[in-house]
């Protein structure tokens, strides 16, 4: 760590930090913390994207495209360091927060990412979304030492400090949340006949690697069907249609985006009733909303609290 006590973190510094420390569910910017006023602070080294005056750091998010609905986050945590900065910031430095639009799409990325270091100059990316779209810029980001803090996917290849100390992951692993839900399943019902549909990528292989191994010998009769979809495919309908076909007990929904919302129409229309069990982070109000009854009695595993949710509205923690 920096030994001076009134220095603005290194990017090293950060990176040890664990990066922006999450507070209420809004990424804040104690991460950025050992900032002292400028009057107070000594002549300090400052890693570009740092000064006496201001601290920038950049995102990439899908404010547009098939996962748009994730977008209002970086809205959030724009309002949230606007209102930082109007009570003066970080210990008299205001923090810059610039957001691209990469429309999850992994090329659009790398241009953004691109942008963010070598033309916005940042200190570090914090909660950028999207497996397949960071995993498009991790090499380039751990090659220039920058921090890729709290990344918003749960996929291994982002804990992995030997080979990318630059990267920190910022959401349970899929293989942790796979394991537990395969746990959940052996204890409560042993018999299930499962259909998974999921989509093809790290995600999709994550989960199922640790879902099948948590379930061991018993994967071969309780797995009855497993399907895929790609992220450019209009709609996963003609998937749906196969997995009911198989009239599986449960239904193991891996879907993302707007193929949440599909699925769960889809599944309604056919008549099938299994048990549903979707990914933590797609079981949002904003992806269940739109299914209508088809979202109705989908499980999901959940690690904090979903501050849409009425359960959450007068909780003051």
């Amino acid at each position: 760590m920096n030994k001076d006590p009134f220095a603005t973190p290194s990017r090293r510094d950060l990176l040890r930090l664990g990066g922006l420390t999450a507070v209420g569910g809004v990424v804040a910017a104690a991460g950025l913390g050992g900032l002292a006023a400028p009057a107070l602070a000594k002549k300090a080294h400052y890693d570009t994207g740092a000064d006496d005056r201001e601290i920038r750091i950049g995102q990439t998010l899908p404010f547009s495209g098939p996962a748009s609905y994730i977008g209002v986050s970086g809205r959030v945590q724009l309002a949230y360091f606007e209102r930082l900065n109007k009570k003066g910031g970080v210990q008299g430095r205001q923090v810059r927060l610039i957001a691209l639009d990469d429309a999850y799409s992994p090329p659009k990325t790398v241009e953004a990412t691109r942008r963010l270091i070598e033309s916005e100059h940042v200190l570090a990316t914090f909660g950028s979304i999207g497996t397949a779209c960071q995993a498009a810029v991790q090499r380039y980001m751990n090659s220039r030492k920058i921090p890729q803090l709290m990344i918003g996917t749960g996929a291994a290849r982002f804990n992995n400090p030997k080979e990318f100390p630059w990267t920190t992951p910022g959401s349970a692993l899929y293989s942790t949340e796979a394991r537990v839900l395969a746990r959940h399943l052996l204890a409560t019902k042993p018999d299930a006949r499962i259909a998974i549909l999921h989509q093809v990528d790290e995600l999709g292989r994550d989960y199922l690697s640790a879902f099948k191994e948590e379930l061991g010998d018993k994967a071969k009769t309780m797995i009855v069907a497993e399907t895929s979809y790609e992220v450019a495919d209009p709609t996963a309908d003609s998937q749906v249609l196969k997995l009911a076909s198989t009239n599986a007990n449960v239904f193991l929904n891996l879907t993302v985006g707007k193929f949440v919302s599909q699925s769960l129409r889809k599944v309604q229309e056919t008549g099938w009733r299994p048990d549903q069990y979707l990914l933590s982070g797609s079981a949002t109000i904003s992806l269940l909303k739109p299914a209508g009854k088809g979202g109705e009695g989908a499980l999901a595993l959940r690690s904090v609290r979903s501050i849409s949710s009425p359960r959450w509205k007068n909780d003051r923690r």
